[in-house]
Formats: structure tokens, sequence, C-alpha cells
């Protein structure tokens, strides 16, 4: 019982969790708007391009398959992080807070999205493309009206998972000064020795991961006709 009463009067979590929890919203928010936007533009792109797409270009399939989005993918968070701290501090004029976070968060998860995107428009039937094509759609068109509407369900698995990462990751880039939860963990459970911080922030951040899988299954099943 006494641990439950230090818990209940834990300045620590008082004061400052609040806080983390809205850095985090604020940072797994505008990353996650900034990734869906730039993810779904190139994941469309590297679907039309592809060898057997709509419009084959092998060198920008190849530019943005190979050198963009694979080895943006194959550089550990916590380095490209560190990395951008340059990049970051030009583009934003700061490389700490939540909306410096923001940079590093949405470069490492854009290519992860994009990769899903096109995934999930493979998997719409050649045989409604080219059905459209047959009424005389035009690619913008098909695009618009036949994948994207088609590839709904797995677009917003897409948008889960990656919402799911990027909750994560943002608790990684509290340990260079992006705050959140992150920060809270470290800064009091990790450096202060404070286990209870610790625990309730693993407690939050999973309470978070599970609610966005539930919304986004609900979503899915909600959409999803086939």
């Amino acid at each position: 019982m006494n641990w439950f009463e230090e818990l209940l009067n834990n300045r620590a979590l008082e004061t400052a969790l609040p806080e983390a929890i809205w850095e985090t919203v604020v940072m797994v928010g505008i990353a996650g708007v900034a990734t869906v936007v730039i993810g779904g533009v190139i994941g469309v792109i590297l679907h039309l391009t592809r060898p057997g797409g709509l419009v084959p270009m092998r060198t920008l399939y190849a530019i943005l398959s190979s050198i963009i989005v694979n080895i943006t993918r194959s550089i550990p968070y916590a380095i490209l992080m560190v990395a951008l701290i340059p990049f970051t501090q030009w583009l934003i004029g700061s490389s700490i807070g939540p909306i410096a976070a923001t940079v590093s968060l949405t470069i490492a998860t854009a290519p992860f999205f994009a990769r899903l995107v096109e995934t999930s428009l493979r998997e719409v039937p050649s045989g409604t493309v080219d059905a459209a094509q047959v009424m005389g759609m035009s690619n913008g068109q098909i695009v618009t009206k036949v994948f994207l509407p088609e590839a709904l369900p797995g677009l917003i698995s897409a948008i889960t998972n990656t919402t799911v990462v990027l909750i994560g990751y943002s608790a990684m880039a509290g340990l260079i000064g992006g705050g959140g939860l992150g920060r809270l963990a470290y800064n009091y459970g990790y450096q202060r020795f404070d286990s209870q911080v610790m625990i309730v922030t693993i407690i939050v951040m999973v309470i978070g991961v599970q609610l966005i899988q539930w919304i986004g299954d609900k979503i899915v099943a909600a959409v999803d006709h086939r």
C-alpha cells in the first residue's frame, strides 16, 4: 500500500507527466501528418513508376526505392536523429523540443510508410485497373478513384502501424532533447532512479499503442467490404 501512496504523491508525475504526454501527442501528431502526406506521395509514385506500373520509369523508381526508401530505412533511428541535428537546427532554428523532433521523426518514418503504401496498392486486382483503363479513365483518375479506394483498408492499417512506430521513436527522441515521455523516463526514471516514473511512463505508452491499434482496427473493419 505504501508504494501506491508514494505513487499518488509523486511530484514528478504530478507536474511533469501531463506535459510529457502533451509533448508526445504533438510530436506524433505533427510527424504523423507529415509522414502520411510525404510518404503517401512517394508510395504512390513508387507504385506507378515500378516495372509493370501505369507509368514505368526505371530510373526514377530506382532512385526512390533503392536510394531514398531503402537506405533511409536501413539507418537506425538513434543514429539518424543525431545525424540530423545540424539539419534540424538549420530548418527549425532549434534542435531541441517536440517541434524540432518532428523533423527526424518524419524523415525516419516517411520511407517506411511509403513502402507500406506501395505494398497496399499492389494488392489492388489488376482486373479492376484494366476495367478502369477500358472505360477511358486517366492515370490520375485511376489513382484517385480506383487505387486509393480499393486499397483503403491496407492504407489505414499502414497509418496505424506507422503511428505505433512513431510513438516508440518519439520516446527515443526525448533522449536528445525532444521532450515527451522519453525525456520524462530518462530524466526522472533513469537519472534519478525513480522506478515509479519509469513504470508509469511504460504503462502510458502501452495504453497509447493499444488505443491507436484498437482505433485503427475498428476503422479497417468499417471500411473493408471485401
